[in-house]
């Protein structure tokens, strides 16, 4: 892309994210870092492609706000803005255009290359052409899958949440009903929502894609020429790609992304920059035997082992009569309950922790779904066109040659 046009354009992406509040300090430095990649991109689709997906999904973002900031609550129990999403992170960002934006590095890699092939007259290292052709590169094919997939689910997330019907669960039997914003629960609206997001990006790409034609193919660098039919098969195997993604995040994230949900109001809790939320573990206090269902005692004595300081320096002692371990930490339950402490954790009377667990594993946060749904379906993608074209998926190698 040229400099002259990609840089008063980064320059416009990086004011609006700061002014609009779209993304935090190190979201905006992540978000210019992938725009610059993306700029070095001779072509200007992958750089038109993240600027879609910025604007379309911070608006996406910005429907209804006010009433989606009732619907979930922050995992400080407060309710966000924009039900559960604050300003983005820089690993939100990376999580979804790492991979488009090593696909592009690639890309322009090799149109580098068979571009420097043909000024010296020689052959092109991966028999490549300039323009994309049929049966042509499989990175183009990443790239645009990609911004389609996480497209889809964002405006899968955003619009679907405002569904007037309950979310199914997608890993459950019986689809079950879960509250508004599960991992895993879809709508029609959401999935409709879902499919406008990808065909936003596909439109894009069919707009801004250098395809080969009769023309083109006496060119040097030219390749094999596109018809009617080839561009709808593309459009609508993009399409789908796309639609499937948002399915796939919600599969992966219904299996491995723990859903957590405040007891008392009903609603789902999200972590800040879709980090995981944390559950008090329950009060276990050992040699004592109880009848199940009955509540433990949280000042009962029991031993335990508390850390005092940060990392290397931190120092083991022996906690009091109402210490109890929580994950890799010990607190202090009668500290933790005490009115006086501003820092207490809130509770029922009883204290019972004001969290539960409603449905997936925790092996996972929204990120990571985010990121393995965007690679797996951009391989995936590049391995069914290779399959239909009879292309290789060795090609996307620097070097690689069509087998």
């Amino acid at each position: 892309m040229k400099f002259i046009i990609a840089a008063p354009a980064t320059l416009a992406l990086v004011y609006r994210a700061y002014s609009k509040n779209s993304l935090t300090p190190f979201g905006i430095f992540a978000a210019a870092l992938t725009a610059i990649a993306h700029a070095v991109h001779p072509w200007n689709l992958p750089f038109v492609l993240l600027v879609v997906f910025f604007l379309a999904g911070t608006r996406a973002t910005h429907v209804k706000e006010n009433i989606k900031a009732n619907l979930t609550l922050k995992a400080t129990g407060s309710s966000p803005s924009g039900g559960g999403e604050g300003p983005r992170t820089h690993v939100q960002v990376f999580a979804n255009s790492l991979t488009a934006t090593i696909l592009t590095l690639l890309h322009a890699y090799q149109l580098h290359a068979r571009k420097q092939a043909l000024l010296s007259n020689a052959s092109s290292p991966d028999n490549g052409t300039l323009c994309f052709s049929w049966k042509g590169d499989l990175l183009v094919i990443g790239i645009i899958a990609n911004y389609a997939c996480v497209a889809a689910d964002t405006f899968s997330s955003e619009l679907g949440i405002l569904s007037k019907s309950s979310p199914r669960l997608i890993t459950s039997w019986k689809l079950k009903k879960v509250p508004r914003g599960t991992n895993g629960g879809v709508t029609l609206v959401g999935l409709g929502a879902g499919l406008l997001g990808s065909i936003i990006i596909v439109t894009t790409s069919v707009l801004f894609l250098p395809f080969c034609t009769a023309d083109s193919k006496t060119l040097p660098g030219g390749g094999q020429p596109w018809d009617v039919k080839e561009r709808q098969a593309l459009i609508l195997g993009l399409t789908v790609s796309g639609l499937l993604g948002s399915v796939m995040d919600s599969v992966l994230g219904g299996l491995f992304q723990r859903s957590v949900k405040d007891v008392r109001s009903g609603k789902i809790v999200e972590g800040e920059g879709g980090e995981r939320v944390l559950v008090a573990s329950p009060v276990v206090i050992p040699g004592h035997h109880h009848k199940p269902g009955q509540e433990e005692d949280a000042g009962a004595e029991i031993k335990a082992k508390l850390l005092r300081g940060e990392g290397k320096d931190a120092v083991e002692e022996t906690a009091g009569s109402s210490a109890v371990e929580e994950g890799d930490h010990v607190v202090d339950l009668k500290k933790r309950y005490d009115p006086k402490n501003k820092q207490r954790k809130s509770s029922f009377g009883d204290e019972r922790p004001s969290r539960e667990v409603v449905t997936g594993w925790d092996l996972l946060d929204n990120n990571d779904v985010n990121f393995l749904m965007a690679f797996g379906m951009s391989f995936g993608a590049m391995a069914v066109a290779g399959w239909y074209w009879g292309v290789s998926l060795w090609t996307i190698v620097p070097g690689g040659v069509a087998v």
